[in-house]
């Protein structure tokens, strides 16, 4: 459950960290009176390394829970085979035959 939240939540806070850097570099140029690419690369560069970082988090979890559920899925139907043959077995007991 955690890493499926971690995965699908980590895209959006990179994008707000885009967003807010965005927010920076324009509210940057409207102080300055004048753009220069000083004033927009600093927060938009944030920005850029922000949603790297939301990604970096997102697609390792996305990996491990698929992995995971995998590996759950697998030995759940091993369980179920196992149960249905306890099953068989308490249900249909089998009765030895002596030899004459």
């Amino acid at each position: 459950m955690l890493l499926a939240t971690v995965g699908s939540t980590a895209p959006f806070v990179g994008l707000l960290g885009t967003v807010w850097g965005i927010y920076h570099a324009l509210t940057g140029i409207a102080n300055a009176g004048q753009i220069t690419i000083d004033k927009v690369s600093g927060p938009v560069g944030e920005a850029l390394i922000m949603t790297a970082a939301g990604l970096a988090v997102a697609i390792p979890a996305v990996l491990g829970y698929n992995v995971f559920g995998r590996l759950i899925g697998r030995i759940e139907a091993d369980l179920e085979g196992f149960a249905r043959d306890l099953r068989e077995l308490l249900v249909h007991p089998t009765v030895p035959r002596q030899e004459p």
